[in-house]
């Protein structure tokens, strides 16, 4: 979706600060947002799409007022409730409604490194699904206003460029978010010149490469 979450070659944003020798949390809370996440997703009531795409949905002066685990939270909370897992009045209250069911969490801590290394992203191997590019080959990222979640940043749309490698077979996000089916189809590493993507004050020795499925690619 086009969204303030897409700031890939935004003007006025300030300068890109490194942290030096940056802790992994700054604040305690952060990791525990990070382990309720995790937790909480092995129940499997959504995907990784979905979990993006709920994040891209925050308001665009709460997104920018937030820091990255505030976010995180915010999706968690809007998730829970979507997938009934919890209600409103449970959140605001901090509290259980008499009655509520109590689930058991499907992860244990034995279970813990198992799904720190997992994202549950399937294979990429599938020799069923024909690819629509090949390697060398010009292609153009479609100029799409997708009203939902998209793996296609505004700068590149429209913008021609050339497969650079063929990743294998993925979800398609844009219609994996939503629940609709995963879609399955190839993604490849596409190469952009930087002039074509900034114009002919970018330096003609700099590229830049995105990941981008079949269905985002015309040919140029």
């Amino acid at each position: 979706m086009n969204g303030v979450h897409d700031m890939g070659g935004m003007h006025g944003m300030g300068p890109v600060q490194p942290e030096i020798n940056e802790p992994v949390f700054h604040e305690r809370w952060e990791s525990r947002v990070y382990v309720l996440t995790r937790a909480i997703g092995a129940w499997r009531k959504w995907n990784i799409d979905t979990g993006r795409y709920y994040i891209e949905r925050i308001a665009p002066a709460e997104y920018l007022r937030m820091s990255y685990y505030e976010r995180w939270f915010a999706r968690l909370v809007e998730l829970l409730v979507k997938t009934g897992m919890v209600t409103q009045d449970e959140i605001r209250k901090g509290v259980p409604e008499p009655g509520a069911q109590k689930a058991s969490p499907p992860l244990r801590v034995d279970g813990v490194p198992a799904v720190a290394l997992n994202r549950n992203i399937e294979s990429n191997i599938d020799r069923s699904v024909r690819p629509k590019f090949k390697a060398g080959q010009r292609v153009r990222a479609l100029n799409i206003q997708p009203l939902g979640h998209t793996r296609v940043p505004r700068y590149a749309r429209g913008k021609t460029g050339r497969i650079h490698r063929d990743n294998g077979v993925y979800n398609f996000p844009d219609t994996n978010a939503e629940g609709r089916g995963p879609k399955r189809q190839h993604v490849y590493s596409v190469r952009f010149t930087a002039r074509e993507l900034w114009g002919a004050q970018a330096s003609p020795r700099d590229f830049v490469y995105i990941d981008l499925w079949d269905d985002y690619l015309e040919r140029a």
